[in-house]
């Protein structure tokens, strides 16, 4: 698989057990699944911030379908039953490291459009509808998704080029100092306007409707916040790792942490599990629609 190799250091590397990896991605996939359904199902959802979160959540299905695969081959062929060395098992493997790059690569770039989008509802708002429409969307989607399944079968094609590699890099690394950038300027102008609106001499109505609209919308950029960090802190270890495989493979420190790759494939794994909580516990909609598709009632009627 992917990241993973013979660990030649004298730290034991670090084992967590499959039924705990298996729950994990059963569970998040059932999550993640249910998110996509919710977003398809519901009217008052189709709308391009929640098409973003959409991908995004469809990504972290294929993360967690493929990494619950991937576990599965790895119990079948300690059991004997899988031929490590077989051609079709070869290739089976690349579609999964293909598809885990796609799921990283896509989440990352479905973040980015998710804060572009927040950007234009806060400050654009009455321009917003004319700037982001929904076919504009689709598009940003379509390209999100070709570019990522460009860039997976890139990466595991030509994984040995350290060419690929740097490039693999250069994109996370400017993606995310875009995203940090994108989020200081919004929070700085966020209070140049919390200023004026205070300042602004109209009704108390007016001002409470325009306060509601901006808390609204600051709840929308906190969630991202939110969702943002959660993938830094679930996904940065396994990438520090494929840093080190290209950059220290046969350090002894850098093995020490890559006894470690056990522990970061569950990091990334609870991303996947994280993240519809985060969508349920912020947005009403949302909660509003699981709790109507668990328990079944007016599926016929879609809101």
């Amino acid at each position: 698989m992917i990241a993973t190799s013979l660990n030649q250091s004298d730290c034991p590397e670090v084992q967590v057990p499959f039924p705990l990896l298996f729950t994990i991605g059963v569970v998040s996939l059932a999550e993640n699944f249910l998110v996509v359904l919710a977003v398809i199902w519901n009217r008052n959802l189709h709308s391009p911030m929640y098409s973003f979160i959409c991908s995004l959540a469809a990504f972290n299905t294929i993360a967690s379908l493929t990494k619950t695969w991937e576990n599965l081959m790895i119990q079948l062929a300690e059991g004997g039953h899988l031929k490590k060395k077989d051609l079709s098992v070869t290739k089976l493997d690349d579609v999964i490291d293909s598809l885990l790059c796609m799921s990283f690569v896509g989440s990352f770039f479905s973040f980015m459009a998710i804060a572009v989008d927040r950007y234009i509802t806060i400050f654009y708002a009455l321009r917003y509808h004319n700037i982001m429409t929904m076919w504009r969307a689709r598009v940003i989607l379509g390209v999100i998704w070709a570019t990522c399944g460009a860039l997976a079968v890139l990466m595991v094609k030509f994984f040995a080029s350290n060419f690929i590699m740097i490039c693999f890099i250069v994109v996370f690394v400017v993606s995310f100092a875009i995203i940090c950038i994108l989020y200081v300027y919004m929070l700085m102008r966020a209070r140049i306007h919390a200023r004026k609106i205070a300042a602004l001499p109209t009704s108390g109505g007016g001002r409470c409707r325009r306060q509601r609209w901006w808390r609204n919308s600051m709840r929308g950029a906190l969630t991202l916040t939110i969702l943002f960090g959660a993938f830094v802190v679930c996904w940065a270890p396994f990438f520090f790792h494929l840093i080190i495989i290209m950059v220290c493979p046969m350090n002894p420190y850098c093995e020490c942490y890559r006894s470690l790759f056990q522990l970061h494939v569950v990091l990334m794994m609870s991303h996947a599990l994280i993240d519809p909580a985060i969508y349920a516990f912020r947005s009403a909609e949302l909660r509003h629609t699981f709790r109507k598709m668990l328990l079944c009632s007016d599926w016929n009627q879609r809101s």
